[in-house]
């Protein structure tokens, strides 16, 4: 790609998106790719999954109303497998990764592609802007965008431009993309970690810019978030596994709290057995490690649900050890090699 381009020879973009059940987000999420503000030629792909919601018609509906789209058949429903798909059926040499619960503001891929160009990344990317709309999806909003939630990282809260471990979606190089292999399809979660990786352990560079920002809406019930996050560890856990240098120690935080938590609640249950034979009850010290955790998740709802309604408090106070829980005991069936064991239970 030449450098300084004008408006003329502004390279095309593929925009790529994995969609399965998607009928509530998908309109908007392909509605912001279609009102970008960049003045080269895009396509949008879609790989559609088996998806019984409703999704497949309302695809139907809008390719058929602009040709700009098209829809590629996602037989397996998995996400990595659909970003390949999307990728060898599009042809532009940028190409953007895209959720269907994402929403890209206007000059998103302007700015992406600026970036590109004047830093000579190889992908580029910026924050997941986490948004809710009821009091459910806002108490998990403002999770992901807490330290205490997932780790205070550039991805969720900003920083400094720079290169970076990963970043949240993606604009890569095609010529990258190609090079990397694509995204590995039997990771089902923390594909994107995975190719950065790869990317970087080849020379390529990972960009970071805060300009980017990504309105992202959270899941809408308790159950799914449950799942989500549940999936996410298990993968991550395998991911920790196979690449054992490779990790932050902010991943570890969740299966160590976990770990902790159920030998406190141990030691504190024989500590009361202990009280009943007599003996000195030096155990029920146990109890002061869920007691503790209690307290620490009161004090941060109220420091970091500041400005949140009293409902989206209260269910602050439910969403985070649902986090927390879900994506520590994932870690540790993932780390232990159950990961494809869980498959179907651990997402697309």
């Amino acid at each position: 790609m030449a450098t300084d381009p004008d408006e003329n020879s502004l390279p095309g973009v593929s925009y790529i998106m994995p969609v399965l059940n998607e009928v509530a987000h998908v309109r908007a999420a392909i509605d912001s790719l279609l009102a970008q503000d960049y003045a080269g030629p895009f396509e949008v792909t879609v790989a559609l999954g088996p998806s019984d919601d409703g999704t497949t018609e309302l695809l139907a509906e809008m390719k058929a109303a602009d040709p700009r789209i098209s829809v590629v058949e996602n037989a397996a429903g998995s996400t990595p497998a659909g970003l390949n798909l999307a990728i060898n059926a599009s042809s532009l040499p940028v190409v953007v990764r895209v959720d269907a619960h994402s929403v890209l503001p206007v000059d998103y891929t302007r700015i992406a592609v600026e970036t590109m160009l004047r830093t000579g990344a190889d992908n580029v990317g910026g924050i997941m802007d986490a948004q809710g709309i009821t009091p459910f999806e806002q108490a998990v909003a403002r999770a992901y965008g807490s330290r205490i939630g997932l780790g205070g990282t550039k991805l969720h809260l900003g920083g400094e431009e720079g290169p970076a471990e990963t970043v949240y979606l993606g604009v890569f190089r095609r010529e990258s993309l190609m090079a990397a292999g694509l995204f590995d399809e039997g990771i089902r979660r923390g594909q994107d970690w995975e190719l950065n990786r790869r990317i970087r352990e080849s020379g390529g560079t990972v960009w970071f810019t805060p300009s980017l920002q990504v309105v992202y809406r959270p899941r809408p019930r308790l159950r799914d978030l449950a799942k989500q996050f549940f999936s996410t560890g298990v993968w991550r856990g395998e991911l920790a596994r196979r690449y054992t240098t490779s990790n932050s120690i902010r991943y570890f935080a969740p299966p160590v709290l976990v770990v902790a938590l159920v030998l406190g609640l141990l030691f504190g249950i024989a500590g009361v057995a202990q009280a009943l034979t007599g003996a000195a009850p030096w155990m029920l010290l146990g109890f002061t490690v869920p007691a503790a955790y209690v307290i620490g998740i009161v004090v941060a709802t109220l420091l970091v649900t500041r400005g949140l309604g009293p409902r989206a408090s209260a269910w602050f106070l439910i969403v985070l050890p649902t986090i927390h829980f879900c994506w520590g005991i994932g870690f540790i069936l993932g780390a232990l090699s159950l990961a494809r064991d869980l498959e179907n239970y651990t997402g697309r």
